[in-house]
């Protein structure tokens, strides 16, 4: 099953440079990890105002609740405010009509 996902990160006041260089390093690590095991298949990032710090991604899970714990594994969960949108193919989008066109 796929999800959308929109991620808002908020940095607490306070928080050291050199810990968020190293949480956003980490992160990066991670999502080459849940990229290379079909997890996350696409991330976005849509305008920003400043400071901000938003992403919006593609992912893919057999249900909801491993999403949950895929999205808890990345290190900057602890501060992200995760919106969660199932997909589920639409039967004019391109890729379900060829694969449908596949199984006939």
């Amino acid at each position: 099953m796929e999800f959308l996902t929109d991620m808002v990160t908020t940095i607490p006041e306070g928080t050291s440079a050199a810990k968020v260089d190293e949480l956003r390093s980490a992160e990066a690590v991670r999502a080459a990890e849940l990229a290379k095991a079909g997890n996350l298949i696409r991330l976005w990032r849509p305008p920003l105002g400043p400071g901000e710090w938003r992403s919006i991604g593609l992912f893919r899970a057999p249900d909801e609740e491993k999403l949950r714990e895929i999205l808890a594994s990345l290190p900057l969960h602890i501060w992200m405010k995760v919106t969660i949108t199932p997909l589920t193919p639409h039967p004019n989008d391109p890729e379900y009509r060829a694969g449908q066109a596949m199984d006939h």
